[in-house]
């Protein structure tokens, strides 16, 4: 019985979280998204992801927040015996979806997603790892983070020091 009633909390829980969500804006438009950058593996922000056997890291020389408010990096993943695949995506802090623009293959380097389009940051396990950046430092409620910069503080600081405003001295 207590099982159920947690599973019907966290069932709540999501729906008002997702009802949260700021309305779409009409008028918005995405901007074309860069090209991906060079392929960096050395110096990567590490993101913790729960149960996961690869390792993930995002390249902060790739972070950017563009125009239209879309914060896009290259995440990098990593496994166990060393295979290193990458993804180039965007967070749409706005609506909570995510986007991967290109896969980079160790064989063919970085190979643009036909027809990619915007997917719930909750919709699947594969996209813990975009959760993870879009809460530690991508978003701030429903807008980008201010700048690049900021962004990249805010993922490589500790939990207690996260979006805060002051300036480190």
């Amino acid at each position: 019985m207590h099982l159920k009633a947690c599973a019907a909390a966290l069932a709540w829980a999501a729906a008002a979280a997702s009802a949260q969500l700021a309305a779409p804006d009409a008028d918005w438009k995405e901007i074309e998204a860069p090209a991906p950058p060079p392929l960096a593996t050395r110096g990567l922000i590490e993101l913790e992801v729960a149960g996961s056997s690869l390792r993930f890291g995002i390249d902060p020389s790739s972070v950017t927040v563009g125009a239209d408010g879309i914060v896009r990096y290259v995440v990098v993943a990593a496994s166990s015996t060393g295979t290193v695949n990458a993804m180039y995506e965007g967070i749409r802090c706005n609506t909570a979806e995510v986007k991967v623009y290109a896969r980079h293959n160790p064989d063919s380097g970085w190979v643009q997603v036909a027809n990619a389009e915007w997917q719930p940051l909750h919709a699947t396990r594969n996209s813990r790892y975009s959760l993870l950046v879009a809460r530690n430092g991508a978003c701030v409620g429903h807008s980008a983070n201010g700048n690049a910069a900021q962004v990249v503080r805010d993922l490589r600081a500790p939990v207690d020091r996260r979006f805060s405003t002051e300036v480190s001295r």
